[in-house]
């Protein structure tokens, strides 16, 4: 999800092509144009040559780039990554307090019902 967006942004951003970025990490232009996509899944190695090729690392591409700190309700501490994406999400859903309430109360209910109503 956070890759293939993630990947073209700076890609573009740093001025190269699939090709020239395919070069500078080994892969040819197909496999870069499929790691975009969401069709192809770099392998761990190519993925640090990417990340090392885009001055960035494999967290920021796999979109681990903020780490939330939270206790549950059995007082046990959790250390979650979030995204700035995610963030984002969470913000606009917090606007409407009755999407927020639903997912609060019955998560994945809530979450089946709008899959339901994206697939019609």
């Amino acid at each position: 999800m956070f890759l293939g967006h993630r990947l073209r942004e700076l890609r573009e951003k740093n001025g190269l092509s699939q090709e020239k970025l395919g070069k500078l990490t080994g892969v040819t232009k197909v496999s870069i144009c499929g790691y975009e996509l969401g069709k192809k899944t770099p392998s761990a190695n190519q993925l640090d040559r990417i990340a090392s090729a885009l001055d960035v690392t494999t967290d920021y591409l796999l979109g681990r780039d903020t780490t939330e700190t939270y206790i549950g309700e059995n007082e046990q501490t959790y250390h979650v990554a979030v995204s700035k994406e995610e963030i984002r999400i969470l913000l606009e859903i917090r606007k409407r307090k009755d999407l927020y309430y639903r997912l609060l109360t019955d998560p994945k209910r809530t979450l089946d019902l709008i899959e339901i109503k994206l697939n019609k």
